[in-house]
């Protein structure tokens, strides 16, 4: 019996988990000081250089070993296990966070990037 080996695609990767952080291309691009369709590569691309996967790694917010070891599968796992339903008879697990702290806590880390972002934007207009 042959078993199938996971791809490790690093741009693949990348790709989701800036979506998953509300992230467009240009976003990025725009961080990272390069264009749209350089980002656009790069998430196609399975292998990146491991100083580029740093200032990526920065701009998303993610470890560069959190973008190696990324796994939507274990994403979805550990949401699964840590809410499930109280009616089931052979169910241990409930909920152990606050959701409304961790949207607040989302919303506010949100908030500062975008901060971060207009004083980013500022600096390069004063520049001109």
């Amino acid at each position: 019996m042959e078993t199938a080996t996971k791809s490790n695609h690093i741009g693949r990767k990348i790709g989701r988990i800036r979506e998953l952080r509300g992230m467009k291309q240009e976003a990025l691009a725009a961080e990272l000081g390069i264009s749209q369709q350089s980002v656009s590569q790069i998430e196609k691309s399975p292998e990146v250089d491991d100083e580029v996967l740093l200032k990526i790694s920065k701009a998303l917010q993610v470890s560069p070993e959190g973008i190696r070891h990324f796994s939507e599968e274990a994403v979805f796992n550990i949401i699964n296990n840590t809410f499930k339903d109280s009616s089931a008879n052979n169910n241990n697990y409930f909920c152990t966070i606050n959701p409304i702290d961790k949207m607040v806590e989302l919303y506010e880390r949100l908030v500062e990037a975008e901060k971060e972002k207009v004083k980013y934007l500022e600096e390069l207009l004063k520049k001109r």
